[in-house]
């Protein structure tokens, strides 16, 4: 049980609050600055901290574990934050943006039955109907008010693709390399991928005050380093799926997290979509969990 604990439980619950920070995060930081400038920076000091851990832990570089990882942070990183923390800076809320990032796990479990022969049990397709459903409760008023275009909206959608295909592609490829040389390789080619965006842009002399250097803190501690290092750490410990699945514990997470933070009111109906989208991600991970156990039992079997 102990094992299990701290091999299974403790990981799927770090990655589901940390997931939800950089959500939170978004929010926070571009209140203070636009989007470009604050994902540049955040990912240049990133990047700075895992190279330097790099070089004294005397990691090693194939050019396979460049080439793969590079697709993955452009997919992973650059394109799912870039989109998403975009959306939150014309104006979509911390929860929406979580909300339609949490549709991913119905994106990976279509991807994976297409390229990784992936079967989807009922019960697994039920859990997820149940966690959207909640996750619809969670944010629903979000979606009618205030006056952000509606294009804005589109841009979470998109960065949810690039991580759904970023993530069914990692377990596609099994990659060797460790997660530290993978993080590191990543976050390098999302810091050079916003730094050219901001130049672009024109953001790069943008004023940055103090809060918004927290906000930058913020990101590479937990965002960075927490979140995605939990996320590539469960997928590849326990399946893309399982990851993936988690991530809808994350906008009732968000809710709760923005009204400590910038007094945003939990409303019942919020609750109530935190509690069914317990249920289903329960119903979900259990049915993921007999599906991995009949696998190894046919590949024993075969044996």
């Amino acid at each position: 049980m102990n094992a299990k604990l701290r091999t299974t439980v403790m990981p799927s619950m770090a990655l589901v609050v940390l997931w939800s920070s950089g959500f939170v995060g978004a929010e926070l930081g571009t209140r203070e600055a636009p989007a470009s400038i604050l994902l540049a920076w955040r990912y240049v000091i990133a990047a700075a901290i895992l190279i330097a851990v790099c070089l004294w832990r005397r990691e090693r570089f194939s050019r396979d574990a460049i080439r793969r990882q590079v697709v993955l942070g452009l997919l992973c990183q650059a394109g799912y934050l870039g989109f998403i923390v975009g959306g939150v800076g014309l104006g979509v809320s911390a929860g929406t943006a979580s909300l339609v990032a949490a549709i991913q796990p119905l994106a990976v479990v279509a991807l994976a039955a297409a390229f990784l022969s992936e079967r989807a049990r009922v019960a697994q397709l039920v859990g997820l109907a149940l966690g959207l459903a909640g996750v619809l409760l969670v944010v629903s008023g979000d979606l009618s008010a205030g006056d952000t275009p509606w294009w804005a909206y589109t841009l979470p959608l998109a960065g949810m693709l690039c991580l759904s295909a970023g993530t069914v592609l990692q377990q596609r490829w099994d990659p060797p390399e460790s997660v530290l040389v993978a993080l590191t390789i990543q976050t390098s080619t999302a810091a050079v991928a916003f730094w050219a965006m901001a130049l672009v842009a024109g953001t790069t002399g943008a004023a940055t005050p103090p809060a918004f250097w927290v906000a930058v803190a913020w990101f590479v501690v937990l965002s960075s380093f927490g979140g995605y290092g939990s996320y590539v750490y469960v997928t590849r410990t326990q399946g893309a799926t399982r990851a993936s699945t988690l991530l809808y514990l994350t906008p009732p997470t968000t809710m709760l997290w923005a009204a400590a933070m910038f007094g945003d009111r939990v409303h019942a109906a919020g609750l109530a979509g935190l509690g069914l989208s317990a249920v289903g991600v329960v119903l979900a991970l259990r049915s993921t969990a007999r599906s991995r156990n009949e696998a190894d039992v046919g590949e024993s079997l075969l044996r």
